[in-house]
């Protein structure tokens, strides 16, 4: 299955980290909170101070599926089965990266390295922005994205004004642009890129985060593996330019990514969960595992599947979607290999200690949580999966929508690959509505505002209601 990036290559650890082999595949699973050998966080100077996690305002949709939690839902939404389209405008570029909805605005980023401000009421540009040229496609080793300007979903701060979002500029360069919300002015910007210098193989594809006064921005690599890359997490001051920069690199000798398009899910006390794509090693190597970063991106705590060595050496990346995290203290993810698994964020649990799994098929993207239901983007279609503490099991399963869904009320909005956007009866997966929207780019997913769900695809931005 086509994707925009899986992840492959990366640069050497930096000299100021530490760095030791991980341990092989057949060691014993950890029985307490662990911190993966060669884990260090390698500071560009001090740790800036953390602060947990905000919750959205109750109409925003200011990130990757709402929140830090990456759930994709919102208490209201337009009814079932009585949907119809108000407005539909054009955007020049591919849309990889998910609309957010900020008051009345509607933000949409593109692979020309444009940002658009839209009225969330009627689709009048309120504001673009260019943030400059885009990196040509055949201008690297490998990929699928052509051109490739602005890949991960951006992230606001509706309190400060602020959107922050990360551009590939030729050079290459990525580059970490504060933006205002209200004109498009750029506040601030500075170089993001992880060190390493692989500038033509890193690729920013996971949506950014944003807690306790830092953003996050993660890598992987491009479509076929090519090169040599890292999976990384980049931590910038919200606050301006000048602040030093932190990192996490994946301790993998190759690969690793942290590619899904959902991005770090950050709990309440600003702690990330990370997934991480295929190693290069034939046994465990950090590879196809979820990692909890600390705010200053030390990791504590990881879990693998069993067989996490041999996912390795088929390309089966636990990674290919972002841990969601849900009441209790509990989180899911799902990759490429179709198991589910529940996970502790107190303890992930190491290699082979889930609290729980479940057979469904592969998936990509995000998912979304509602009411104690899971609903994942599986090839096969949306999985409804219940909840029920530490239990899984399969509520419906429907074959028409195969992209990453969102919750708005008693629906299930999702797109599937031909370009047919989805209303779904959260209840039974019944389709409650459908239209023809255009073909979307990679794992495109809609947004929300509690009235009106919006769509990027086909170059065209799409409201309903």
């Amino acid at each position: 299955m086509a994707m925009a990036s899986a992840g492959c290559g990366g640069s050497s650890h930096p000299a100021s980290s530490t760095s030791t082999s991980p341990p092989p595949a057949n060691s014993s699973p950890p029985t307490s909170p662990t911190t993966p050998t060669a884990s260090a966080t390698a500071p560009r100077g001090s740790t800036p101070t953390a602060r947990p996690h905000s919750a959205p305002a109750a109409a925003d949709w200011a990130t990757y599926h709402r929140s830090g939690l990456r759930t994709g839902a919102v208490a209201t939404g337009p009814a079932l089965g009585r949907v119809r389209r108000l407005w539909s405008v054009p955007v020049a570029g591919g849309v990889y990266a998910e609309p957010l909805v900020i008051g009345a605005r509607v933000i949409v980023a593109t692979q020309e390295n444009d940002v658009y401000a839209l009225d969330a009421a009627s689709g009048r540009r309120l504001w673009a922005a260019h943030l400059g040229a885009p990196v040509g496609g055949g201008s690297l080793p490998c990929g699928n994205v052509d051109p490739s300007g602005i890949t991960g979903t951006p992230v606001a701060d509706p309190r400060t004004g602020t959107l922050y979002v990360v551009a590939y500029r030729s050079g290459p360069r990525h580059v970490l642009f504060a933006l205002s919300l209200g004109t498009g002015a750029v506040r601030f910007k500075r170089p993001i890129d992880p060190p390493g210098g692989n500038y033509t193989t890193q690729q920013q594809r996971a949506a950014l985060a944003l807690s306790g006064g830092l953003v996050y921005v993660s890598y992987g690599g491009l479509y076929g593996d090519c090169g040599r890359y890292h999976g990384w997490v980049v931590g910038a001051p919200a606050t301006g330019p000048d602040g030093p920069l932190i990192d996490y690199q994946v301790p993998s000798q190759n690969e690793g990514a942290v590619w899904a398009p959902s991005g770090p899910a950050v709990d309440q006390h600003g702690n990330l969960y990370v997934a991480t794509g295929n190693g290069n090693a034939s046994s465990f190597d950090y590879g196809n595992a979820v990692i909890r970063l600390t705010p200053g991106l030390q990791a504590i705590s990881y879990f693998a599947p069993a067989d996490a060595g041999a996912l390795n050496t088929t390309d089966t990346d636990l990674g290919s979607t972002g841990p969601v995290l849900l009441p209790g203290g509990r989180a899911f993810i799902l990759g490429k290999s179709g198991t589910g698994y529940l996970l502790s964020t107190a303890n992930l649990g190491g290699l082979g200690h889930e609290l729980a799994s479940i057979a469904l098929a592969p998936a990509f993207g995000g998912d979304a949580y509602a009411a104690g239901t899971l609903y994942v983007p599986t090839i096969g279609g949306i999985a409804a999966v219940q909840v029920a503490g530490d239990h899984l099991s399969r509520r419906w399963n429907q074959s028409v929508a195969t992209l990453p869904p969102i919750v708005a009320g008693a629906g299930v909005w999702a797109l599937s690959s031909g370009g047919t956007l989805y209303q779904l009866d959260s209840r039974s997966g019944a389709v409650r509505y459908r239209v023809g929207v255009g073909e979307p780019e990679h794992f495109a997913t809609p947004a929300a505002d509690g009235r009106r769900v919006y769509v990027a695809a086909g170059g065209l931005v799409q409201a309903f209601g």
